[in-house]
């Protein structure tokens, strides 16, 4: 692929097959192996991409290597990455970068100024309309920022062998609004209060986790933020935004699969929302990888990185604490 960068991918699993996709597709990346320890799995996604197979410590060693795209277990993540940056590989990691906020502190000097570039997978900031409301706040169309409300619902709830491992609803699911937060408010909140209840299937409170969530944050200036959270809305991929401010509101609604509508006597019906994020979020999985070129290209320094990661896991971490406490969590205390 000409002098494309060589990359391999670690983990063959949902988000492997879409992020392996996308780089198996995007002329600025060549995908050469695939890792994954369930070899079947492995074999049959290297040979839909036209890749090969190889080890985790074989790609490591391989000097023509410049990148890995980790999306292996969450579990397994930072142990990759440290693996990955002391092979002097530049590395492009699935969120989180950890479930443990303790064990990424301890880790700060190795991943606040990596010996190659690393970037964690926040795609949310990617996507286009996202980043044009981004822009519009910016960009003062409505005045000072003064509250955002950001809503997040799944289609449907996952398979409760999923939720042990998961880390949770506020680090494995929540995480990605707190990034957002983070970004569209451009201001650390300070303080957290969240609420949260087992609705949608009782095998998640048997878990141990929680499947619907209320989170407020606060900002030091005074700035709101309300996060709507749930692992099922019925109705499909729900994910919006609105800012407010002192001139008025810049709205993100849901995109469609179609812009067709049917208008009779029964009312009017138009085409459903994305049934889940694949679909919804597929633009912005494309784009974060454009970022990682540019990143390899020497042309952009990572969007999200160790900062973000952090941050995000704080307010996931206030998060459980406050539902544990029913209290405010107070930032600089965690």
């Amino acid at each position: 692929m000409g002098n494309a960068p060589k990359v391999a991918l670690l983990g063959a699993g949902r988000m492997g097959q879409v992020h392996g996709s996308n780089a198996a597709a995007n002329p600025r990346l060549d995908l050469a192996y695939v890792v994954d320890p369930h070899a079947p799995t492995a074999e049959a996604l290297a040979a839909e991409l036209g890749c090969a197979v190889a080890s985790q410590d074989a790609v490591l060693a391989d000097p023509e290597i410049k990148a890995v795209l980790v999306a292996t277990s969450t579990s397994t993540h930072l142990d990759v990455v440290l693996a990955a940056l002391a092979a002097g590989k530049a590395v492009f990691c699935e969120k989180p970068l950890d479930l443990d906020l303790a064990r990424l502190r301890a880790h700060a000097a190795e991943l606040s100024a990596p010996p190659a570039p690393l970037y964690v997978a926040f795609n949310k900031r990617f996507d286009p309309n996202f980043r044009a409301l981004k822009a519009r706040i910016a960009g003062g169309e409505i005045g000072a920022l003064e509250s955002l409300h950001l809503i997040s619902h799944d289609p449907a709830a996952p398979p409760p062998a999923f939720i042990p491992t998961s880390g949770g609803l506020f680090r494995d699911f929540s995480i990605h609004d707190f990034d957002m937060a983070r970004w569209l408010l451009d201001e650390d909140p300070v303080e957290l209060f969240a609420w949260a209840s087992c609705l949608v299937d009782p095998a998640i409170a048997a878990a141990g986790d929680v499947d619907t969530a209320r989170i407020v944050l606060r900002c030091a200036s005074g700035k709101l933020c309300v996060i709507s959270n749930t692992r099922r809305s019925g109705y499909g991929y729900d994910q919006r935004a609105e800012a407010y401010g002192a001139k008025g509101a810049v709205l993100s609604g849901n995109e469609r699969i179609s812009t067709l509508e049917t208008w009779t006597e029964a009312g009017a019906l138009a085409a459903p929302i994305y049934p889940g994020f694949q679909a919804r979020f597929a633009a912005s999985y494309r784009a974060e990888l454009d970022h990682f070129a540019d990143v390899l290209e020497g042309e952009a320094e990572p969007l999200t990185a160790y900062a973000a990661s952090v941050g995000a896991s704080v307010l996931a971490e206030a998060a459980a604490r406050s539902v544990a406490s029913g209290a405010p969590v107070r930032l600089g205390d965690v």
